[in-house]
């Protein structure tokens, strides 16, 4: 005969299976979500903190010759949008690159450093030029006749532009998003 037990005062009774199972369940659920939170949180901060302003992206269709009829760019300097099917030379550039150049170095994780100076400014462009050779890869240095500002950065969908050299503002720029690729696969 199984004797019926009785709770006693001041003990508390056991918690059955069920109750057992539900505590977990909730305590998953709230560990689950408090790491959410905490992903989130992060995921925010990292892509609120990245340099320059986004630009919606416009693709990446390949075009045989820079005249040929295409969308028209979505910033100047282009950080997306139709591109020839070759390359620029990475490194140091003393005319500027074709914009639908550019464009495909940028695909490619490339990072574009242009500078504007009407009546010539060989001191900031032998800064540039300083921050740029640190790069073996994936930088171009060059001017780009027409900038509204003096300097512009530009990346696959990023683009910065500023009048007065900042050597660390360049720099977290390159490092943020100097070799991503961005083919569409």
């Amino acid at each position: 005969m199984a004797k019926d037990r009785k709770p006693q005062p001041g003990k508390p009774r056991p918690a059955s299976r069920t109750e057992k199972r539900r505590r977990r369940w909730w305590a998953g659920g709230v560990l689950a979500v408090v790491v959410a939170v905490v992903v989130g949180y992060y995921a925010y901060r990292s892509a609120a903190d990245l340099p320059g302003t986004l630009m919606a992206d416009q693709g990446n269709a390949h075009i045989q010759v820079p005249s040929e009829p295409h969308v028209a760019y979505n910033s100047d300097p282009p950080t997306s949008g139709p591109h020839l099917p070759y390359l620029a030379p990475w490194g140091i550039h003393d005319a500027p690159v074709v914009k639908e150049l550019q464009v495909h170095n940028l695909e490619d994780g490339g990072v574009m450093v242009q500078y504007h100076c009407p009546s010539g400014c060989p001191e900031l462009v032998g800064k540039l030029k300083a921050i740029v050779q640190k790069y073996e890869a994936q930088v171009i240095l060059a001017p780009y006749p027409g900038l509204k500002q003096r300097i512009a950065l530009t990346a696959w969908t990023r683009i910065d532009a500023f009048d007065d050299l900042d050597e660390a503002r360049i720099q977290r720029f390159i490092r943020a998003y100097r070799g991503i690729d961005h083919h569409k696969r």
